[in-house]
């Protein structure tokens, strides 16, 4: 079955988005939340539910807290912030300790992506997305515009296919 077919099987599924923010600047009030607003806009665009945001520290509990929450009430869990190379980029870490199964292509075409506009910058991203069960969780940096190329150029084309094919939907 040519994948057109499949996307077209899959165009109906509902699809919720819970989205977790993770910026120590944002809670002190440093910086704005423009990354919610912006998700909820492009989760809509695509025909899916923004169901749920939280706003954590960088930290390993809040953000593994969260995570889990948010799969419990989300098919897919977008994690703003913490993919960088600092000691307080945690996101990935926490993210992979409840990764059922790796998505590489995610991170290897977000990396591309960002090489093409931002050049060698794109190294020190280490964006990532897994399946935790049934469930899908993309970690991406916390920039507006990183949040964007990822939503909108990669996940939310895709991201109903890849709920049936997690779900085994279209077998």
């Amino acid at each position: 079955m040519p994948i057109e077919q499949h996307r077209r099987d899959a165009a109906e599924i509902p699809v919720s988005v819970c989205v977790v923010v993770t910026s120590d600047k944002v809670l002190r009030g440093v910086y704005s939340d423009e990354v919610t607003g912006l998700v909820a806009r492009l989760v809509a665009k695509y025909g899916c539910e923004l169901k749920n945001h939280t706003l954590v520290p960088n930290n390993r509990e809040s953000i593994a807290s969260a995570v889990a929450e948010s799969l419990r009430r989300c098919d897919v869990v977008v994690v703003s912030g913490g993919t960088g190379l600092g000691p307080r980029d945690l996101s990935v870490d926490v993210v992979r300790e409840i990764c059922s199964k790796d998505i590489p292509g995610f991170g290897e075409l977000f990396r591309y992506i960002t090489f093409q506009t931002y050049g060698t910058a794109a190294l020190a991203t280490r964006a990532m997305a897994c399946a935790a069960g049934d469930r899908l969780v993309f970690v991406t940096p916390g920039s507006p515009s990183a949040v964007e190329l990822a939503l909108d150029k990669l996940v939310l084309p895709e991201v109903k296919h890849l709920v049936a094919e997690l779900r085994e939907l279209r077998h």
